[in-house]
């Protein structure tokens, strides 16, 4: 289990064992490069012994609380600090803690084990419970190499990965492997293994701060989380994609960093993908950074995508990851730690769904109009158009959530291009169940804070912290979010949604905030995202290497697909018929899994590997 993922962190590698409980752990080194934060770690008297993967801002406060109650600490280490929260404060220490955690806490009294995520989950944790015993680690394969696992697919993630591109909450491509929810933590003894939440972002205080004060503040909290974000004792770089969110980390960055910092950024040799290069280079030169640039080429992507699916370990279908995965492997051995921009457009409002949300009933309107779309030309403006109005113009708020999301259209399913067995299978889960939970829990908020609130607990963990962990964690690179501090997002979901979005200006309040610090013209500049052109890479060149994953003889025998209607659809994207590019990029990567993960029954490796956090109970 140790050495599947050892990519994790290739600096040191630590193994605790005692009657029915084995931990593991590897450690990237980064606070407390001596060998006192070493890990599995014990207190003294040996009663608590830890694993733990991420890092707490705050330690050096809590450190403080803790040396004033007569604690004597051996280490300079945030995880050492951690330990003896949980000695002192039990399941209520993970409240305090402001920071990223994956954690695994042995009680040699209770003999009960405790687990924990951060309340984002921006670091991942898998468990498999079976025969009154308990696996878990950083990553899925590390599960799977210990044997216990059953490899049978679970068809509610796959109809969610049909529409979303990935699973959601903790469903896993796997029958036997789930994940511990963000913001929860579980316990397993002789009783079993029982999960409990302790962050509730509905429970967020409401703030009644004016316009003014609050971009006051959200300027102050942004800047001190970016400053406590840069805590290291090796070197730390920032991924800059020319955004506001990635120029706002950059621009507080160079004011606290120690050095001059370094900045990356990539850009598409195909010219229909968004090159936002002038942008970065802008910042960079503007704060003065040592910037360097990746050349993300097409006719690398069979490696990469292959590599990527060993990293997730099951499809994932953001494509997305390709150029994070390539600019770790570049600056590999450059720096360990990295801060990027993840988390500012769900806690500020950064979507365009959100301003479309907030004249919801004028769209509900014109969506009664919808029969008119078919009078276009067919061709992409029309097919958006066409899915647009489906979703808003639904009677059911969560599905409307949920439709509005996908790139799929409801009244022509992804399952489309699959057979009637399969079909028959995936209808049986609804991949809709998350949004309704989300909606039920979420009632009592406004239509734009509702979506802000449910991207927050789907899209963000689900989507742009999976992605980001297990592409960069795959080259021992260390990604922090500063927008994800906990005192700024306590602060900013407690705003108004008007103070966020209005009159069609997204990011109201955070635009505010950054005058001055951010140039004008990135502030101003309309948000463009971080496009990768994987449609066009489909019809060239990756068009034949699209046909011999999924025409292939292994994939077919599989029994999914219909193989005609693969074929039509792979034809009409291939001559820009039609565009299939999302609903074919997905359907790719879940071939490329099952060669490697299903058919062999393997757990392939990934380069560079390493443990991080691996152990039984």
């Amino acid at each position: 289990m140790a050495v599947s993922i050892r990519h994790r962190g290739p600096d040191d590698c630590g193994v605790y064992a005692s009657g029915p409980v084995g931990l593991g752990h590897a450690r990237l080194s980064i606070i407390d490069l001596s060998p006192t934060g070493r890990q599995p770690m014990s207190t003294q008297d040996g009663m608590y012994t830890i694993v733990f993967n991420g890092e707490v801002y705050n330690f050096p406060s809590l450190r403080r609380l803790l040396e004033e109650r007569g604690i004597a600490f051996r280490s300079t280490s945030d995880t050492e600090v951690v330990l003896h929260a949980f000695a002192q404060w039990g399941v209520d220490a993970f409240a305090r803690f402001n920071g990223m955690f994956a954690l695994a806490i042995w009680d040699a009294a209770a003999r009960r084990l405790t687990l924990a995520r951060d309340r984002f989950g921006i670091k991942p944790l898998y468990l498999h419970e079976s025969d009154r015993s308990l696996v878990f680690g950083s990553e899925m394969k590390a599960l799977l190499c210990s044997g216990r696992v059953d490899r049978r697919m679970n068809w509610a993630a796959l109809h969610e990965y049909l529409y979303y591109g990935y699973p959601i909450g903790a469903n896993t491509f796997y029958r036997g492997i789930r994940e511990l929810s963000p913001g929860s933590y579980a316990t397993f003894d002789a009783s079993g293994l029982k999960e409990t939440r302790y962050w509730h972002i509905e429970q967020t205080p409401t703030v009644s701060d004016g316009l003014q004060p609050a971009a006051r503040r959200v300027a102050d909290l942004l800047d001190k989380a970016v400053q406590s974000h840069l805590i290291s004792d090796v070197p730390v770089g920032v991924f800059l994609s020319g955004g506001v969110d990635s120029s706002a980390i950059t621009a507080l960055a160079s004011r606290h960093y120690a050095g001059r910092l370094k900045t990356y950024s990539a850009s598409f040799d195909f010219d229909r993908g968004v090159d936002e290069r002038p942008k970065a280079r802008l910042i960079a030169q503007r704060f003065g950074t040592e910037h360097h640039e990746v050349r993300v080429e097409g006719r690398r992507m069979p490696d990469v995508i292959e590599a990527l699916v060993r990293c997730h370990d099951e499809p994932f279908g953001d494509a997305a990851d390709i150029p994070l995965y390539l600019l770790c492997e570049q600056l590999r051995g450059s720096v360990k730690v990295i801060l990027q921009g993840d988390g500012g457009d769900e806690i500020f409002a950064g979507y365009r769904r959100y301003n479309v949300l907030s004249f919801n009933p004028l769209w509900q309107v014109m969506a009664r109009f919808r029969g008119l779309l078919s009078t276009m030309p067919r061709g992409p403006l029309q097919q958006r158009a066409t899915r647009f109005f489906r979703a808003i113009g639904h009677e059911d708020p969560a599905l409307q959530m949920a439709l509005y999301l996908t790139q799929e259209d409801f009244l022509n399913p992804p399952t489309r291009l699959f057979g009637t067995d399969a079909r028959q299978q995936l209808a049986a889960h609804d991949p809709f169940a998350a949004y309704h939970a989300a909606y039920s829990r979420l009632r009592d908020f406004d239509t734009v804070q509702r979506a802000l609130y449910t991207d927050c607990l789907i899209l963000l963990p689900d989507m742009f912290l999976e992605k980001v962990d297990k592409s960069t964690m795959a080259h021992g690179i260390e990604v922090r979010v500063p927008f994800l501090d906990t005192d700024l997002t306590d602060y900013a979901l407690g705003l108004p949604s008007g103070i966020k979005v209005k009159y069609g200006q997204k990011k109201r309040i955070l635009r505010m905030a950054l005058r001055g610090i951010v140039p004008d013209e990135i502030l101003d500049a309309p948000k463009e995202g971080f496009g990768v052109p994987y449609q066009y890479w489909l019809r060239e060149p990756l068009a034949e290497y699209l046909r011999s994953v999924l025409l292939d003889d292994s994939v077919q025998q599989w029994g999914l697909f219909d193989r005609a209607a693969l074929e039509g659809a792979i034809h009409e994207h291939t001559s820009g018929q039609r565009n299939h590019g999302f609903l074919l990029w997905k359907l790719l990567n879940l071939g490329l899994w099952y060669r490697m993960y299903l058919q062999g029954g393997a757990t392939p490796d990934v380069p560079h590997s390493k443990v991080e956090s691996a152990s039984r109970a």
